[in-house]
């Protein structure tokens, strides 16, 4: 397993999906965490909502426990790595770090983005696809950290990528972390 493995968390609206794609451009097979609530949500007929989102991804979390999406994913993140680098998308639960950690241990490389709240709340009230308001997404931001343990990933990343700026000041910044790796 040569290949780089790369895990980008931030809070929503952060630009997670930006740098994914960005990895995705290069070549890196994409593993999208949030996948698992959506197949799930499809599977039991239940609409695309934050609502259900939330409950999905904390019902997840209780019945495989606080490690769940990277327990459920780790078998198709071995499998792929064989091939490619891959990007991570979306790794939220300080337990999912520890397992990934403990079974990818040095090929794992976590990216942080971060950004002021209020601007991620504006570029989330514009965003075309699963828009939030800025109550929504402030709802979902307190229930990610008290009930998902999302904080402690992004405290202990690897790299930061403060995204207040340009989409090019972004794209810069991922590239000298990427010539780092």
């Amino acid at each position: 397993m040569n290949n780089k493995i790369i895990a980008i968390v931030g809070m929503c609206g952060s630009g997670k999906s930006v740098a994914s794609d960005i990895l995705v451009d290069m070549g890196y097979e994409k593993i999208y965490f949030g996948g698992v609530t959506m197949d799930k949500l499809k599977e039991e007929g239940l609409e695309v909502t934050p609502d259900n989102e939330r409950t999905m991804r904390e019902r997840l979390r209780k019945q495989y426990g606080m490690g769940a999406y990277a327990t459920i994913l780790l078998p198709k993140i071995k499998e792929l790595s064989k091939k490619a680098n891959l990007v991570l998308d979306g790794l939220y639960s300080w337990d999912e770090l520890k397992i990934l950690q403990d079974e990818l241990g040095n090929k794992l490389t976590v990216i942080a983005i971060v950004v002021d709240k209020e601007i991620r709340y504006n570029r989330l009230e514009k965003r075309e696809i699963r828009k939030l308001t800025k109550e929504e997404a402030t709802k979902r931001d307190i229930s990610e950290i008290e009930n998902l343990a999302k904080g402690g990933p992004i405290s202990y990343a690897d790299y930061y990528i403060f995204n207040n700026g340009t989409l090019e000041e972004y794209k810069e910044r991922l590239n000298d972390i990427l010539k780092e790796i």
